[in-house]
């Protein structure tokens, strides 16, 4: 793994769900070197991947894709199968950083309301989708996948019209790249980073929001709905 910036060692035979979460909310995550080691390591990158809430983009083609309503979008009803199919190779993507000890992790942080599944769903086949973890108004996305086109962003877009309508503040990508940023992602010293997150994770947000029915227009109109961000 290219060395992104901070990297320590993770002892995970003392580290758990409370530990994890004290991660997040300092601004560092644990990554695996590879799906089948053990180890896991704190992450702090030097610069940092966010996707500002107020300056989301939708591109036009997408916009139609969600509107149709081309797959059943559910939280959190197959939160192991998502983590799961994230960690399975793919074209492009043969290994992965999430190990066991990863899959275990967040496993836990699901069950304590901490770690959602936004699932693209068709024909009753999971076919896309995408996890994260939430602290206060700071949603932490982890990793995506796709088995069939556009069910990640599709997933994407849903994920931010309810971290929207639900009254979120942050939303970290962790890092940069050139898929992200054609929803507007942008990358910022740590520093800046944390003074984020500072603010974000002490916000009260609506963790309900992020299950309610929604439409793919709703879903549109609420993903693109403009926010007022503090400083």
């Amino acid at each position: 793994m290219e060395d992104p910036g901070f990297s320590a060692s993770l002892p995970f035979g003392r580290f758990g769900p409370d530990e994890l979460l004290h991660c997040y909310a300092t601004g560092v995550f644990p990554m695996g070197e590879a799906r089948d080691d053990p180890r896991v390591f704190l992450v702090e990158p030097d610069m940092r991947g966010l996707i500002p809430l107020e300056a989301f983009h939708i591109p036009t083609r997408l916009r139609r894709t969600v509107r149709a309503g081309r797959f059943d979008v559910r939280v959190n009803t197959a939160f192991a199968a998502v983590v799961e199919a994230c960690a399975s190779a793919a074209p492009g993507r043969e290994d992965s950083w999430i190990n066991d000890p990863i899959r275990r992790l967040y496993g836990e942080l699901n069950a304590r309301g901490h770690a959602h599944s936004i699932e693209c769903w068709k024909d009753e086949r999971l076919v896309g989708g995408l996890y994260g973890v939430t602290l206060g108004g700071a949603f932490f996305g982890e990793s995506m996948f796709s088995r069939e086109r556009d069910a990640s962003k599709v997933a994407l877009v849903h994920l931010v019209a309810r971290l929207k309508r639900g009254g979120w503040r942050l939303l970290d990508a962790q890092f940069m790249t050139e898929h992200l940023g054609q929803f507007g992602a942008v990358e910022v010293p740590q520093s800046a980073y944390l003074r984020q997150l500072r603010t974000a994770r002490t916000a009260r947000a609506d963790a309900a929001a992020l299950a309610l029915p929604m439409t793919g227009a709703e879903a549109v109109a609420y993903a693109l709905q403009p926010t007022t961000q503090a400083s």
